[in-house]
């Protein structure tokens, strides 16, 4: 009970904890014998650092891990990853405890949805179906009909009869590519990821020229103009599978380039070039999912901190938007 007063002292308004850390010790091997001490797991997703996902007992997409460490018997989930995708591990597993190592590693297009503006726009479409991105907070998945995935999108919305008005949140890119891979006219939020909305056109066709075999392949949050360019769209996973399938030996990425690390560990033959954003950085990281480092990773474990507490009333409203799209694609063989 001291330390956990202490480290409840020591979290900061940043929302991690502001303790020093010895620079000699040997961060993977404490906590590794935090894990063991504390039945923990640790979730990573794609677009942590290299060295986070190396630790971690599960590397994948968000919805995947929170599923993932929900059929565990795990007593304590550690999220390396951002908020929302904490609070989605909360959900599916309320009984656990959910640990994300800064409190403050948020989400540009979640946040990109105030669930209290987003409730004053549903009203103006009384009779549509809202259907919202995983990508979203909590709070958002309580005014949902049914979520999805950037996976099962499409099988979403072509669930939904085609007399039901739909409207599609946050992300309004995801939301276009699905009014072209459906036919359907849906209501858009006008929210993105920060991400994905700068890659440059112009510096991606310099590349392509560069190497002119290459594969170009983009995640659907990309902008329209980005995704007419693609070989291939999918999610971080499907990315990631396209790339250990197909027998191109270059491949150029748009998408945080986090998940690079998993490529060239699937395909060491293979070479993977980040698609540039449109300013003067190489590549095109989340300055939210850099926020949590193997430092703040280890003081979160020990001392069992930030913690994520979600009412029980967002856990339960908000998980139905989730079973539903379960359901979905349960039918759809997804």
């Amino acid at each position: 009970m001291q330390e956990l007063a202490f480290a409840e002292k020591n979290l900061t308004k940043r929302g991690f904890l502001d303790i020093d850390v010895d620079p000699t010790l040997d961060l993977v091997a404490e906590i590794e014998k935090l894990k063991k001490e504390k039945n923990a797991i640790i979730l990573a997703h794609y677009y942590q650092e290299s060295e986070i996902q190396d630790i971690a007992d599960y590397i994948g997409d968000s919805l995947g891990l929170s599923q993932q460490a929900a059929n565990t018997d795990a007593d304590i989930i550690v999220f390396a990853g951002v908020h929302f995708m904490a609070e989605t591990a909360k959900m599916l597993s309320p009984s656990k405890k959910v640990l994300l190592p800064d409190l403050k590693a948020g989400c540009s297009l979640a946040d990109s949805c105030p669930p209290h503006i987003f409730r004053k726009f549903k009203e103006k479409y009384p009779d549509h179906v809202v259907v919202s991105y995983i990508n979203c907070t909590a709070e958002l998945k309580t005014l949902t009909d049914i979520c999805c995935t950037s996976t099962n999108a499409v099988q979403i919305i072509e669930s939904i009869p085609k007399d039901k008005g739909i409207i599609f949140a946050p992300d309004r890119n995801l939301g276009a590519y699905l009014k072209k891979k459906t036919g359907r006219d849906l209501v858009l939020w006008n929210g993105t990821c920060m991400v994905h909305e700068i890659f440059s056109h112009e510096k991606i066709t310099k590349l392509q020229m560069r190497f002119p075999d290459a594969k170009f392949i983009a995640h659907p949050e990309c902008e329209a103009h980005i995704l007419d360019m693609a070989d291939y769209v999918g999610s971080t996973s499907g990315l990631l599978k396209y790339s250990l399938e197909t027998d191109a030996k270059d491949f150029i990425v748009a998408t945080e380039p986090g998940i690079i690390h998993q490529m060239e560990k699937a395909s060491p033959e293979k070479n993977f070039h980040p698609a540039p954003p449109a300013n003067t950085c190489a590549c095109n990281e989340c300055p939210h999912m850099k926020r949590n480092t193997m430092e703040k990773l280890y003081l979160c474990m020990k001392y069992e901190q930030p913690e994520i507490i979600l009412p029980e009333w967002i856990i339960k409203e908000g998980v139905a938007s989730i079973d539903r799209m379960l359901e979905v694609s349960a039918k759809a063989g997804l």
